[in-house]
């Protein structure tokens, strides 16, 4: 049995100086001036492990306009990797981001916060170059906070 989860972990491994970069679609939750809202929203991201096991990677999403709201968000987060099974890798996730908001209604508002990231994540390796990721973050903004539940794919090179 050690054997196994040997083998399965160091298959998983991540290694110093690994790349990818990769778009995701984004599903945000929250309140904004008292109303709460649901916006989908599309990214892009781009991961460097920094050593073993640890990653950063830098995300941009933009949320399309829904009830006069549309909103972006810029993030810079650290992972860290904790193989679990062969192919799936789970991790906690820490950071910082920059969360916009657009209210386009009669008087246009628009504002933008500093926040703070906390969440989960897991990969999914499909292929040797290729991975499905799932995370679950809450974005700690001085407004209110936001949820936001993504999925997508990135390219490992």
């Amino acid at each position: 049995m050690a054997i196994a989860v040997t083998t399965s972990v160091a298959a998983n491994a991540q290694v110093k100086g690994d790349m990818a970069a990769g778009a995701h679609l984004a599903l945000s939750t929250g309140s904004n001036a008292g109303n709460n809202y649901t916006n989908i929203g599309i990214g892009a991201k781009f991961q460097y492990n920094v050593i073993d096991p640890v990653r950063l990677e830098g995300s941009f999403t933009y949320f399309l306009e829904n009830d006069f709201l549309n909103m972006w968000d810029f993030s810079a987060n650290g992972h860290y990797l904790i193989p679990v099974a062969e192919h799936i890798t789970v991790y906690p996730l820490a950071g910082l981001g920059i969360f916009g908001t657009k209210i386009d209604h009669v008087t246009p508002i628009s504002t933008s916060n500093i926040c703070i990231n906390l969440g989960v994540g897991i990969d999914y390796k499909l292929t040797e170059k290729f991975v499905f990721n799932a995370e679950l973050k809450s974005k700690i903004v001085n407004n209110g906070n936001k949820l936001i539940l993504s999925a997508g794919v990135a390219y490992k090179f």
